[in-house]
């Protein structure tokens, strides 16, 4: 375990009363779409740790001025963020001011942290390990980059590892590790920038693998070992889940949207036409009957009907085939390198819009040589059999994260705390009572 020096700054969003108000929000801001979730606490508590919560509002909107991820039109993503937080505005019938936001840019990277500390008084408490915690958030320093995420995977007492829960143990050590999840600075300040525009606060951000992976898993797959693959629009995540915590996460920038260009390319069709004929005809395999199979293709600046041409859909899937391989070599390559594969086991999860694609759960399994399974949302009530898929596990997934975010922090702490981020004291507390 590595001791690391001082002096680093963690993204730290505003907090808002989720628990007062009892309503929070999620805002998935993609590269194909844009959407938002608002939701009413429950009274309860679920098996989980969890209060219930209902989606009350629901909306979302065709995503501009995002690519990969990323800002890249200031103008035209904060039209279509107003357009879709309107529209969960107006079907709840409350007006937010605060929002949980997922995104899959700015190219998260993960880094394990392990940091040591003596034992204050013998018997390890709730102080020692804030205090653990905020050594490692305070000594990991990204440059150019900014943290997201510090998730405690591994306890150590005087040397003995895999600890789970160190407090009311004695010894003189107390050894952590953390996963550090942080992404590029400047992506993150331009799309912070871009939802203050729209008169929002930020009050957390999530990489939407980690936020997909709340919302689809179940627990023994989170425990046990699983690969999360979430297939967006412009990016394709991933995260490994082992012991009931995220351990490692990785993007690559090939999505649904790469898919809907080849065809558009290959075809010489509209955008808008390549799309459409993903949608009902594409598949990542190709059946007897696709040679038999006619599709009309539209030509770019025809209009004439009779000026479409005819193929057959072998065609089309020999074009997404080979697109949909390589992201799933890409992905297996970057979970072999990460040394965190192994810890996947044989699970996989597909989660994303473009997880629907008719064969994409089968491909993935022979080129990643894994179960595999599609993931939506589960655990949530008010969400329609249209927003209740796949495409919307992020947006899903981010009121799960709320509940373990600095949502409900208000003021400062005193003491040794006060000078600590008071979400991090917050969002780990929050995890200990979930995890313990």
């Amino acid at each position: 375990m590595n001791m690391v020096s001082l002096g680093s700054r963690s993204f730290q969003g505003r907090p808002v009363a989720a628990g007062r108000s009892g309503t929070i929000a999620a805002l998935d801001v993609g590269s194909s779409k844009i959407s938002c979730f608002i939701a009413k606490i429950e009274p309860g508590r679920l098996a989980n740790g969890h209060a219930p919560v209902r989606v009350i509002g629901i909306g979302h909107q065709v995503s501009r001025g995002i690519r990969a991820g990323a800002v890249v039109d200031m103008d035209a993503a904060e039209e279509a963020i107003r357009v879709a937080v309107d529209a969960a505005e107006r079907m709840a019938g409350v007006t937010i001011r605060d929002v949980v936001v997922g995104f899959s840019g700015a190219e998260p990277k993960s880094q394990t942290v392990g940091v040591r500390a003596s034992i204050t008084g013998g018997e390890v408490g709730d102080a020692d390990v804030s205090r653990l915690i905020h050594h490692a958030q305070a000594n990991f320093q990204p440059e150019g980059r900014d943290v997201l995420h510090a998730i405690p995977t591994n306890y150590s007492v005087d040397g003995s590892r895999g600890v789970r829960d160190p407090r009311g143990m004695f010894g003189e050590k107390l050894g952590v590790e953390v996963h550090m999840v942080s992404a590029l600075r400047g992506p993150l300040r331009n799309l912070e920038l871009c939802i203050e525009r729209c008169h929002l606060s930020v009050a957390g951000i999530a990489v939407s693998p980690y936020a997909s992976g709340l919302a689809c898993l179940v627990e023994d797959e989170m425990d046990l070992g699983v690969a999360m693959i979430d297939m967006g629009g412009g990016t394709t995540s991933l995260a490994i889940f082992f012991e009931g915590a995220m351990v490692y996460c990785d993007s690559v920038s090939i999505g649904g949207n790469h898919i809907t260009n080849d065809i558009a390319r290959g075809l010489s069709t509209p955008l808008s036409h390549a799309e459409r004929m993903k949608t009902l005809y594409g598949s990542a395999l190709a059946s007897p009957s696709d040679e038999r199979e006619m599709i009309d293709v539209p030509q770019v600046g025809e209009s004439d009907a009779d000026s479409a041409n005819h193929i057959p859909r072998s065609m089309l899937t020999g074009i997404i085939q080979p697109r949909l391989e390589e992201t799933f070599e890409l992905v297996r390559d970057r979970m072999e390198a990460s040394g965190y594969g192994r810890l996947a086991g044989r699970r996989v999860v597909l989660t994303g819009g473009a997880a629907q694609l008719n064969g994409a759960r089968e491909l993935a399994a022979r080129m990643l040589d894994k179960q595999v399974r599609v993931g939506q949302p589960v655990r949530l009530t008010g969400l329609a059999e249209a927003t209740g898929g796949p495409a919307f596990s992020t947006c899903a997934g981010l009121l799960a994260y709320s509940q373990i975010s600095p949502l409900d922090a208000a003021g400062g702490d005193d003491g040794d705390e006060a000078a600590m981020p008071r979400g991090q004291i917050r969002r780990f507390g929050r995890w200990l009572k979930e995890n313990f």
